[in-house]
């Protein structure tokens, strides 16, 4: 059977304007330079005034271009019965907190907890070859090409994310909070693993005893509660300055907690 004439400049337009369909359950970013970090400062000390332990801003500095080949992320966050499936094909240690290897009952919609580093890598793995995303993969797809502070815009809203609140929710509970290209709880509902070692940018010279090859990075903050702030308003800047897109985190890879999850990336 001969194919119409057609058929290569048509699967030739297709392959020129990005016209594939995305893998299921992923949202594909377009190649290009995006705006990673910040050169904002605590001028006053504020942090430690609150008696915080993380100085704000400095593991950010310097603001500065990163220019990546496109790639798909998981639209959500990787949920308890989607690790599920992959508990009962490959028999891996399931999370702590599960009744066996059955997720809670009414929890599969949640994005999974309790799994360590190495979890989500191998999780990704076996599911068709994807990869933890890298820093900078998860900060464009929270940010959009231009520095957004927060997936949604540049002012912090409270009930835009799922943030210090004591509870995950189901994933997509959100949807005010969307990324510019619809990506969903980049911030809150639970922090995620990175690929990337806890390392300063280049050009970055604030020192932190932390760098190295220590910790992976975790991003976007969680439900988990910041401590006990009686004043409301300075509950608000803490929960508003660790809900930045540009805000780093980092924990021992063997780490396991119940407000740590992830999600998947692969190149497009």
């Amino acid at each position: 059977m001969r194919r119409p004439r057609w058929l290569p400049a048509a699967l030739a337009v297709l392959a020129l304007t990005g016209c594939e369909k995305p893998p299921e359950g992923m949202i594909k970013v377009p190649a290009g330079t995006f705006i990673m970090g910040t050169d904002q400062v605590d001028a006053d000390g504020r942090a430690e005034e609150l008696g915080l332990v993380i100085p704000w801003f400095e593991n950010e500095h310097p603001r500065h271009g990163v220019d990546l080949a496109a790639y798909y992320i998981d639209e959500t966050e990787v949920t308890n019965k989607a690790y599920g499936a992959f508990v009962a094909a490959t028999g891996r240690r399931p999370p702590d907190h599960w009744q066996g290897r059955t997720p809670p009952e009414g929890m599969e919609a949640h994005p999974v907890t309790h799994v360590t580093w190495f979890d989500a890598r191998d999780y990704c793995k076996w599911n068709h070859g994807r990869q933890l995303p890298t820093e900078a993969q998860w900060e464009k797809a929270a940010r959009g090409e231009n520095g957004l502070i927060y997936p949604w815009g540049n002012t912090f809203d409270y009930d835009a994310a799922n943030v210090a609140r004591g509870h995950t929710v189901p994933v997509g509970s959100h949807p005010n909070g969307n990324s510019p290209y619809g990506v969903s709880d980049m911030i809150g509902n639970v922090w995620e693993w990175t690929a990337d070692w806890y390392q300063p940018y280049p050009g970055n010279d604030a020192p932190d005893e932390r760098y190295g090859e220590h910790y992976r990075v975790l991003r976007g903050n969680s439900w988990a509660s910041i401590g006990h702030y009686p004043d409301r308003d300075v509950f608000l800047e803490i929960v508003a300055n660790n809900s930045r897109a540009s805000f780093r985190l980092f924990m021992a890879p063997d780490g396991r907690l119940n407000d740590v999850g992830f999600r998947c990336a692969r190149p497009a």
